[in-house]
């Protein structure tokens, strides 16, 4: 091959070599390609192991997180439905749970942590100490869940209920909202204690406070969305980029139906077929 013509690709293999780079360029955090490269970031050896689930009948997302090296996960969220389902990815890929973690009581699903516990032995249960719910730990604003050398770090985000929390990862770029925050949208305030006051000043002084390229990733959606960032939900959530009183106007006018699956009982655990449950 003549020099000229090495000289005439030489750009081409460049450019090529920059796409498949495992270091990609340094961008501005704000950028848009910022969140493209975080995400892919996420794949990273010193990244937590995360999977995102779905249980189909209720939109439920379930998460699990791992520490590549001791193994050690949690699980965020679990559904009854698919107890089966996690444990054996658990399984598969080789990782010992330690704590199911729930980001309040649901009033559409029923709660998988009672049966992890029955076939994870030393499992513990956590919920926030504001739910009413029974649980292993009770949870507080800026309490950690621990895994291997990664960590959780609770936001006390009411409103939706009494004790939903918000769990942020330690290096604050994803964050697991429960039905506080939506991917365009936010958890109903007409029952379960709900309080659209409550919930605005959550979201706006707990959730949109963090980086701008925080990932969300919600309990819940029913559209085929999978994540979000916080740039995005404080610049397109119809409803959170409101007023104050126009959030509160909106979430008061929902006239939503009662969740189907279940009702409450009086200790704030959750009641299916009469059978009452606590985590």
């Amino acid at each position: 091959m003549s020099a000229a013509l090495l000289h005439r690709l030489k750009p081409a293999v460049s450019v090529a070599s920059r796409v498949w780079s495992c270091k990609p360029p340094r961008i501005e955090p704000s950028s848009a390609a910022a969140s493209v490269r975080l995400y892919s970031g996420l794949m990273e050896p010193r990244a937590p192991l995360f999977r995102q689930l779905f249980e189909s009948e209720s939109s439920t997302y379930t998460y699990l997180l791992a520490d590549a090296d001791s193994r050690e996960a949690v699980l965020i969220d679990p559904v009854l439905e698919t107890v089966d389902r996690d444990l054996q990815l658990i399984n598969d890929l080789g990782l010992t749970l330690k704590v199911a973690l729930n980001t309040h009581c649901h009033a559409d699903h029923i709660t998988g942590t009672g049966l992890l516990k029955k076939k994870v032995f030393g499992l513990k249960s956590a919920i926030s100490k504001h739910s009413g719910a029974a649980a292993d730990i009770q949870l507080s604003e800026g309490d950690r869940i621990s895994f291997g050398k990664h960590c959780l770090t609770v936001r006390e985000t009411p409103g939706h209920t009494d004790g939903c929390v918000t769990y942020v990862s330690e290096d604050e770029g994803m964050a697991f909202t429960g039905d506080a925050l939506l991917i365009r949208g936010c958890g109903r305030t007409d029952f379960q204690q709900g309080s659209p006051h409550r919930l605005y000043e959550s979201v706006h002084k707990k959730i949109f406070t963090l980086p701008g390229h925080c990932f969300i990733y919600p309990a819940h959606d029913y559209k085929g969305q999978t994540v979000s960032t916080v740039d995005e939900e404080k610049k397109f959530n119809p409803r959170l980029t409101k007023t104050l009183q126009e959030f509160v106007n909106i979430m008061n006018n929902l006239n939503l139906p009662k969740p189907k699956k279940i009702v409450l009982c009086g200790t704030g655990s959750q009641r299916v077929n009469d059978v009452c449950l606590s985590l």
